[in-house]
């Protein structure tokens, strides 16, 4: 078969009708209930990937695990927003190199249009840059990166620097499925992406949120994975463990619990089973594209 008819699943040694899924824990490094629940999610559960903040305070905690754990599947969550109101973090890059990025009151912008308003591209390119390799630098064996608040994502300009940054560390990314894309009137990244020699998944979850709430966390995603098409999906959430620490910073705290729960649940277990679905991290991506 010629490799261009191939499908991604058919080049990473599945076949073109297999339903293979990526669920990826989003803000692991954010804090304590963050780091936790990706352990637990990794080790009791199904949660095969993560990504990681590295600007965050609760950074080093889970670069240790990573470092120690180089089978398992971490990824960098590229971050220009500290969105809480009282839990704030800084850049990487130093502050003096990337001054748009902060705000009023020395932290990142909370908002991702304030971002865009006050900093530009090169900035996220040198923050980028900056926590990219102070997580290899940590002996994280990186295997993606994504981006958090979709703030490289969100914008022409910052998406070339997010594909840059893909093709500079020679990473595969999470990006916006094509019917996304579409609803967007985006640029064809996808296509962009190929050029590039840049992988990623062919489905992710965007759309589909609406009506999301902490009340439905099992049934949506028991519907959701239900529906699957055949090829590479990727899913994310924001599992955290239970405490007073993430009720703390956030009023999503109750979602996060229950996303945890779900994740390291029998119910799901058995549904992925039952559904044949095959569930991998983005190493067999990341291992695809290096060796191509």
């Amino acid at each position: 078969m010629n490799l261009y008819s191939q499908t991604l699943a058919e080049k990473l040694g599945f076949t073109r009708n297999d339903k293979i899924l990526i669920i990826n824990n989003d803000d692991a490094g954010m804090c304590h209930a963050a780091n936790k629940a990706t352990v637990e999610g990794m080790e009791n559960g199904l949660i095969s990937s993560a990504t990681i903040m590295t600007s965050c305070p609760w950074y080093n905690e889970i670069a240790s695990y990573a470092a120690a754990n180089p089978c398992k599947g971490f990824g960098v969550h590229l971050t220009l927003t500290s969105e809480w109101k009282n839990y704030r973090w800084g850049t990487v890059a130093p502050r003096n190199e990337v001054p748009g990025l902060y705000d009023g009151q020395g932290y990142m912008w909370k908002e991702v249009m304030e971002v865009y308003a006050s900093s530009g591209p090169e900035e996220a390119l040198i923050e980028g840059r900056a926590q990219l390799k102070k997580a290899l630098d940590s002996g994280i064996p990186v295997t993606h990166i994504d981006s958090h608040m979709g703030t490289y994502q969100y914008s022409p300009d910052y998406m070339k620097v997010y594909i840059q940054l893909a093709k500079e560390f020679n990473l595969p990314l999470r990006m916006p499925s094509q019917t996304t894309l579409n609803n967007l009137g985006a640029p064809d990244y996808r296509e962009i992406c190929r050029r590039e020699g840049i992988l990623h998944p062919d489905y992710f979850i965007h759309e589909e949120f609406e009506g999301y709430s902490t009340e439905n966390v099992a049934g949506f995603w028991t519907n959701y994975i239900k529906n699957l098409k055949p090829g590479v999906t990727e899913i994310y959430v924001h599992a955290s463990a239970e405490g007073e620490e993430i009720r703390t910073i956030t009023n999503s705290a109750a979602k996060r619990i229950k996303e945890l729960e779900f994740f390291t649940s029998n119910e799901l277990k058995e549904l992925i089973e039952k559904e044949g679905i095959i569930v991998i991290s983005y190493r067999p991506l990341l291992e695809l594209q290096r060796k191509k």
